[in-house]
Formats: C-alpha cells, sequence, structure tokens
C-alpha cells in the first residue's frame, strides 16, 4: 500500500513538473532563445568585437590618402661660458601629402576591404553555427521535458500491470515469476523517472550557458517536436554553396591575399611625398620672424637586405594557400551539404515509420490487455507487447528530436543565421 502510493505521488509530481515550475521557471519559445543568444552569448557577442575592429583598420588604412599634419611648440634656453643666455621660441605647422608609392596605399585599403568582408562572413558562420548549437540544446531540453511526462505514463502503467498481475496471482492463475518480473519494471520506471529529472536539469544548463546567461536560471521551453516537410527534390549543392558564409569567407581570404602581394609588389616602386611647413620663431615670446618651406621628397628602395624579396615571396606562397583551402572548402561546403539533405530525408522517412509503429503498438496493447484481462493471453506473451508499447514511445521521441536535428544541421549547412531567424 505504501509503495502505491509513492508512485502515485511520484508519477504527479513527474507529470505536473511543468505545471510546478511554471511558477518560477522562464518560459522561453524559440525566438525568446534566438533574441536572448543575439544578445548574450560570449562568442556572437566576441565576433561581434572582430567585425567592428576590422572597419577600424579599414578607415586606419584609408587615412593614407588624407594630408598628415601636425603642430609643433617650443622653448629653449642656452648658457656657454663667456656669454649671456639665450632664448629662443618657436611654433608652427607642418605636412606632407602622398603623391605617389607606386598603388602601394590603394592595394592596402583593398586588402582591408576583403579583409573586413571576410570578418563579416566570419560573423556570419559564428551565428550560424551558434544557431545549430543552441537549436540543439533547445530540441534536448523540449525532448527531456516531454520524457519527463512519457516516463511518468510508463510508471503510472507499470503500477496498474502490477495491480493486475497481483490479482492474478493471488487467485492462483499467475506464478511468482511473473509477479516478480512485474516488481523489476516497476523498478526500473521508478529510476527512468529520477534520471528523467536530472536530465531535464542538465539540459537546461546547458542551454542557460549558450543563451549567455552567468548563472543557471530556471528555464523551460515551449514548442512542438515537428518538422516541415522538405522537398523531396534534390537541390542544386553547388549553386547553394555559393552563398554559404564559409565559402564567402574563404573566397573573401583569397582576395586579401592577392591583393597583399600586389601591396609587396608595389613596395619596391619609388615614394613620392610632397611636404610644406610655416611658423615663427625669435628670441622672444611670441617669437616674431617668419619662416615656411615646401618641396617634394623621393625615396627609393635600394638595398633592404632581401626583405621586399622575401617579403613578396610570403605573399606568394599565402596566396597560394588562400587558392588551396578556397578550393578545398568549397568541395567541402557542397559535401556538407548534401550530406545533411540527405540524413534530413532519412530522419523524416524514418520518423513516418516509427509513428506508424507507435500506431500498431498502442492499438496491439490494448488488444493485449483486454486478451489477458479474460485470460485469453498469457502474462509472457502480454508483457512482450507492452514492453514494445513503451519502446515504441519513447523510439518515436528520439526520431522526432533526431529529425529536428536534422532539419537544423541542413539549416546551418546552408549557412542561415540567427539574424535571419
Amino acid at each position: 500500500m505504501k509503495r502505491s502510493i509513492l508512485i502515485i505521488v511520484l508519477v504527479m509530481f513527474i507529470i505536473g513538473l511543468s505545471m510546478v515550475n511554471g511558477a518560477s521557471a522562464r518560459d522561453l519559445t524559440w525566438q525568446d532563445c534566438v533574441r536572448e543568444a543575439r544578445q548574450n552569448n560570449p562568442s556572437l557577442l566576441s565576433a561581434v568585437e572582430k567585425l567592428k575592429q576590422a572597419g577600424l583598420n579599414l578607415t586606419t588604412t584609408k587615412s593614407n590618402y588624407y594630408p598628415q599634419i601636425s603642430g609643433s611648440a617650443g622653448a629653449q634656453t642656452s648658457k656657454t661660458d663667456g656669454a649671456e643666455r639665450s632664448n629662443s621660441y618657436s611654433y608652427g605647422v607642418s605636412g606632407r601629402q602622398l603623391l605617389f608609392d607606386g598603388l602601394k596605399s590603394q592595394f592596402n585599403v583593398a586588402v582591408s576591404s576583403a579583409t573586413l568582408r571576410s570578418a563579416m562572413y566570419t560573423y556570419a558562420v559564428t551565428s550560424s553555427n551558434l544557431r545549430l548549437q543552441l537549436k540543439r540544446d533547445f530540441v534536448s531540453l523540449l525532448k527531456a521535458q516531454k520524457l519527463v511526462s512519457i516516463t511518468g505514463e510508463i510508471a503510472e502503467r507499470r503500477k496498474q500491470s502490477l495491480e493486475l498481475i497481483k490479482l492474478g496471482y493471488e487467485a492462483g492463475r499467475e506464478h511468482k515469476g511473473s509477479l516478480l518480473t512485474a516488481q523489476a519494471d516497476l523498478s526500473q520506471a521508478e529510476f527512468e523517472i529520477s534520471q528523467a529529472v536530472r536530465n531535464l536539469e542538465i539540459a537546461a544548463r546547458t542551454l542557460c550557458a549558450d543563451l549567455g546567461y552567468g548563472q543557471y536560471n530556471q528555464i523551460q521551453v515551449q514548442g512542438d517536436l515537428a518538422v516541415a516537410l522538405a522537398d523531396t527534390v534534390t537541390p542544386d549543392f553547388e549553386q547553394i554553396a555559393e552563398s554559404v558564409p564559409l565559402l564567402q569567407a574563404l573566397i573573401a581570404q583569397k582576395d586579401a591575399s592577392r591583393l597583399s602581394l600586389k601591396s609587396a609588389t608595389a613596395d619596391m616602386y619609388p615614394s613620392v611625398y610632397a611636404n610644406a611647413s610655416a611658423g615663427k620663431s625669435g628670441s622672444n615670446w611670441p617669437p616674431e620672424r617668419d619662416q615656411w618651406s615646401a618641396g617634394v621628397n623621393v625615396s627609393v628602395p635600394i638595398f633592404s637586405g632581401g626583405s621586399q624579396v622575401a617579403a613578396k615571396k610570403k605573399s606568394e606562397s599565402a596566396y597560394s594557400q588562400a587558392l588551396v583551402e578556397e578550393r578545398n572548402g568549397r568541395a567541402s561546403v557542397i559535401l556538407t551539404l548534401a550530406e545533411s539533405w540527405a540524413n534530413l530525408q532519412d530522419a523524416l522517412g524514418q520518423l513516418s515509420v516509427q509513428q506508424k509503429f507507435l500506431a500498431a503498438t498502442e492499438e496491439r496493447s490494448k488488444i493485449a490487455e483486454a486478451q489477458y484481462k479474460i485470460g485469453l493471453m498469457s502474462f509472457d506473451n502480454w508483457i512482450i507487447i507492452e514492453d514494445a508499447l513503451i519502446r515504441a514511445k519513447k523510439t518515436l521521441l528520439d526520431t522526432q528530436a533526431n529529425a529536428m536535428i536534422a532539419e537544423a544541421n541542413w539549416i546551418q549547412a546552408k549557412g542561415v543565421t540567427l539574424d535571419e531567424e
């Protein structure tokens, strides 16, 4: 009697867990998770800062196009033996303007522009990867919540089966082995209840980490383990690959390497600057004597110990490497797209099969229980059907979660980001 009361309490607790938590736990939809991850996730915030840095680096590189102007002011006192102390004062402004450097500055700006594009696509890759991880953890928590309910239902079903078998045992229609088996099944169901509760908390903690929470918060998610039916027509993976951020980032890196090679070549050409200065100087303050200068400076690299040649060869090697990485990256992206799409089709097909299996086992279970109650089926045959029903429920839950993960992998393979949700 005490055992029955304990099981009823446990079952009611597990089935009502979501309602109990609802008083203090936060209910999050998928869109809520997306919004909070965009605001708080550390890896995404770090990618945003890197993107800002790349934009500021482009601004810095462009500054070479503009005049470089500086101001100066000074005061000096000096004295030598046998002479009076003398003072000198001066102030002025000077500047220089790049006229020609073999297009090196132009190539450097183009390199920074390509690097900025690469940073933008790298941010998109980070966001896309985070979306996949976030979806996995969202599905994991959703599955854990539903498993809590399922294990509660299983425990209640095992308890009812045990009570039915007890009646048969007491009436002499069942042997002790059947009773012990039913008791063991109930103990297994009790264990799975506590295990489901522990897994529920771990799943919630994992999702909290992806959401960027500094500490664990009581949360639960809302939604269904459902996947939109995908198009069964095989898409053009090569065409899709061209818009995937990972490949676009590699293309931008290749462009940056090509332009860096041109910049290294241009570094061997003369540099021409116009310069001018104007100011005043004198022995009293404020100084009254005007002074100015204007001219053109030409700098010609003659010998630098081989550093310029080595820099050019290094740039050539980097460009060759970038070409190889782009080619390999394109092949990898296309393969990932094909595999992800195929896995999604398999997962959807398996989901359809498991739904039919569950419907069949539920119908068999109803019939078998009715037959057992009137003595038309043995315990051994009945418990096999009961076990099959329980497995079918758990398998369907796993299959639903796997289908959602397969869908998330396909979406990530296409490069969809959190910003596109």
